[in-house]
């Protein structure tokens, strides 16, 4: 057998370097290069050895592990996960500042390695800097955080412990069902370790991603359901996205005329002017989408995982006698609300669907009802969205110049906050990888690396970052790296002094919103005095954005057109109008209330809270 003798860490970057992914007989590279941070538990071992390897894995500068990960999976999410990153870090907090990256990461099914550092092995030294210890278990460390929020994890104690490791690692990360974030704990003496590797592990390998096909009884029992049903609806989830399915799901839409309604993951799933397009559906939906669920005699729900957001915490489907079909790769999903599962590939068994289906189409005024709904919405839209130029925009006139200013093919990004509902609502999608959303984990800090890992996974896409001033003051250091390395992105800063949407959140339920607002205290005790002084635009100019200012409409449109059109990292700052009010939910989402409070704030907002909740029930 012929090897050769590298340190751990010199194989592991090797290894990853071989990897590839295929479908449909395209072929991507699974880790296209290594987010770090370096710090005395990996920059001998990892850094040592991604200085060796040179342009076999590129090395990108980051500023903090928690965006390190978000552009890693950011880059993901835009390349359908056949490609992602790996990011490395040193012991201690370096290590714990993956766990918020690798909770998204997981809980949205992307793919994303990450390789921390870890304690000594040989226990030469005991403890090391920032070590953590365990009386009851020396063989645990700060990086057993990682475990609940990987898909995979395994700590390499010995050299020899990373060949089945690695490759393990790497079926995870593709296979469709299982990926999210794989963590290898590497211990700082082990990473820099000399070993004899076969050459076998350093050649290239395929991984192949595949479409499975839903077993033919399941599909009958799908069709079967279909046929019978009188006002059926589909929901779009991010499945559809990452199979790749949009144009079966809009074939099978206008072959059977069924409206179609989206989560957040799935927005973009069918063009917004398609005529089956009824928009977003539940907490954050459009009228049109929630009147049609309440009525619904059968969902289909496509690659969605029914969050309490979709479902309006089990209260949207109304009808006594609503059943479910649900057509997904993962088993878990497939089988809630009791539904009749179709497991498997959504691009493959939307066509199975479609072909047994065929001349089958529902009610004339089912489908009429459903446009005449989108049509309505659509008005809607304009009327919110639609702001004077010389006036100061609301959040909603923010998103209807976006809307005016992007290419089709543009890509707006956002995780957290009120611009996620208002987005949910009223943006018109015109391609499947325009709307970027991260709504599983709705992380404060995703918009900006997402949107550096977005645009490296798409030059030929312009990327806009819609981030609030809450977002921004938690997690703008990406702006370093995305001047550093030339990365074009585009920040759009919206001031509204606070945390906005739970502002409005909390004033629902009772509680006044009380530590909501960036202002003053005042004698009271409240933060009610005037907003703070500080100046966004300044600070992202300062990390060495060019920055432009925007207080109307008119001035927010052409800085939008200047940014889109500069190779230069840009941001738009703008201010909104508060008084501008956001459309109210069109469905109720269960945020528990106080059962007992002396405020009748919280009291009122308590009863309000009772009606709702009768209405939750579970779907048997």
């Amino acid at each position: 057998m012929t090897t050769r003798r590298l340190t751990v860490a010199q194989a592991l970057v090797r290894f990853l370097a071989q990897q590839h992914t295929e479908r449909d007989g395209v072929r991507h590279r699974l880790v296209e290069g290594c987010w770090g941070i370096f710090g005395h538990g990996n920059v001998a071992g990892v850094g040592q050895a991604l200085l060796e390897s040179g342009d076999r894995m590129p090395y990108l500068q980051g500023r903090n592990e928690q965006s390190m990960v978000h552009a890693a999976v950011g880059f993901a999410r835009q390349r359908n996960r056949m490609s992602t990153y790996a990011v490395t870090t040193s012991i201690g907090p370096g290590a714990t500042n993956l766990v918020t990256g690798a909770a998204l990461a997981t809980i949205n099914h992307l793919p994303v390695l990450l390789l921390p550092g870890d304690v000594f092995a040989t226990r030469p030294a005991d403890p090391v800097l920032q070590q953590l210890e365990v009386p009851h278990a020396r063989d645990v460390s700060v990086n057993d955080c990682l475990r609940p929020v990987s898909r995979y994890f395994d700590r390499i104690w010995r050299p020899e412990a990373l060949i089945p490791s690695a490759l393990e690692a790497m079926r995870v990360l593709t296979d469709p069902v299982e990926t999210g974030a794989v963590t290898l704990a590497l211990p700082q003496d082990v990473q820099a370790e000399a070993f004899d590797w076969p050459e076998e592990f350093f050649a290239e390998r395929v991984w192949r991603v595949h479409r499975p096909v839903a077993d033919p009884e399941s599909v009958s029992d799908a069709v079967e359901a279909i046929r019978g049903a009188r006002r059926p609806l589909i929901i779009a989830g991010g499945g559809v996205h990452h199979s790749g399915a949009e144009r079966e799901l809009s074939d099978l839409a206008e072959r059977t005329g069924i409206p179609v309604a989206e989560t957040q993951a799935g927005r973009g799933s069918l063009r917004h002017d398609h005529p089956c397009a009824m928009g977003s559906i539940g907490h954050t939906g459009t009228e049109v989408s929630d009147d049609l669920a309440r009525e619904a005699d059968l969902i289909i729900g496509v690659g969605t995982r029914y969050s309490d957001f979709t479902t309006a915490s089990r209260t949207l489907f109304a009808d006594p006698d609503v059943r479910f079909v649900n057509v997904n790769i993962a088993s878990i999903d497939a089988h809630k609300q009791a539904a009749t599962p179709v497991i498997g590939d959504a691009r493959t068994t939307l066509r199975q669907l479609s072909q047994a289906l065929s001349g089958h189409r529902v009610a004339d005024d089912h489908a009429e009802r459903a446009r005449s709904g989108a049509r309505r919405w659509a008005e809607v839209i304009d009327s919110v969205t639609r702001g004077a130029g010389a006036e100061r925009p609301g959040q909603a006139e923010v998103i209807g110049v976006l809307d005016e200013v992007l290419g089709e093919r543009d890509v707006v990004i956002n995780a957290a906050g009120s611009l996620p509902e208002d987005l949910n609502k009223l943006w018109r999608a015109k391609d499947p990888q325009q709307y970027h959303v991260e709504y599983g984990y709705s992380c404060m800090g995703y918009e900006i690396p997402a949107a550096i890992g977005a645009r490296m996974a798409d030059p030929s896409r312009e990327v806009f970052a819609l981030v609030g001033d809450g977002t921004y003051l938690m997690m703008p250091t990406e702006l370093v790296t995305a001047v550093q390395e030339g990365i074009k992105i585009n920040l759009v800063l919206v001031q509204n002094h606070g945390y906005a949407s739970i502002g409005g959140l909390s004033e629902k339920v009772g509680g006044e919103r009380f530590g909501t607002a960036y202002r003053y205290r005042t004698g009271d005790g409240t933060f009610t005095g005037e907003p703070l002084p500080v100046d966004l635009a300044a600070n992202a100019a300062s990390l060495g954005m060019r920055v432009l200012r925007a207080e109307t409409n008119d001035e927010l449109r052409r800085a939008l057109r200047d940014a889109r059109e500069d190779p230069r990292p840009t941001a738009v700052y703008v201010e909104t109008d508060p008084a501008k009010a956001q459309l109210p939910p069109e469905a109720w989402w269960d945020v528990p209330v106080a059962e007992i409070a002396t405020r009748e704030s919280t009291r009122e907002a308590r009863k309000r809270y009772e009606d709702q909740v009768a209405a939750r029930r579970h779907h048997l």
